[in-house]
């Protein structure tokens, strides 16, 4: 059996016809073909599935797609605008902020949505607010190193 539903996804509209049981995260990846939301543990410990839901961090792996109705979905597909990288994204490439990548979508999403409610968020606030986002690679140093880039210019 499949429903119908309309989601708002990086500013765009997508009516599909879903299983109801797939995640955000399922129909992210495999029916809008928006892969930089990554499937890590797919049990909500790692933070790699991180995207914004109306501008607040949510674990896309953790949520059914239908209960994402009439919410604003942001993957790290959605940051770039006009072809230029998100002040955070160009950060993190500026620092070396990522080996791998996995983990790093997920962290720029968090860090954005920090940075939306705290322009100048302090060291602690931004550490705080990657904290769910498991680094196997870099750790959390150049990320923090980033972050903080903005804050001090």
């Amino acid at each position: 059996m499949r429903q119908s539903i309309e989601l708002q996804v990086n500013g765009s509209f997508y009516c599909l016809e879903i299983k109801p049981h797939k995640t955000l995260l399922e129909v992210l990846r495999d029916d809008l073909g928006l892969t930089g939301t990554k499937e890590g543990c797919d049990g909500g410990e790692c933070g790699a599935c991180t995207i914004l839901l109306d501008g607040e961090p949510i674990l896309s792996c953790l949520m059914l797609a239908i209960e994402a109705q009439g919410k604003s979905i942001t993957t790290i597909e959605g940051l770039a605008k006009d072809g230029k990288l998100d002040a955070i994204q160009k950060a993190f490439i500026e620092e070396g902020a990522f080996q791998c990548g996995f983990c790093t979508p997920g962290m720029i999403l968090s860090a954005r949505a920090l940075f939306d409610r705290n322009p100048s968020p302090t060291t602690e606030q931004m550490k705080e607010a990657i904290s769910g986002n498991l680094c196997r690679c870099t750790g959390y140093i150049k990320p923090i190193r980033a972050l903080a880039k903005l804050v001090t210019g």
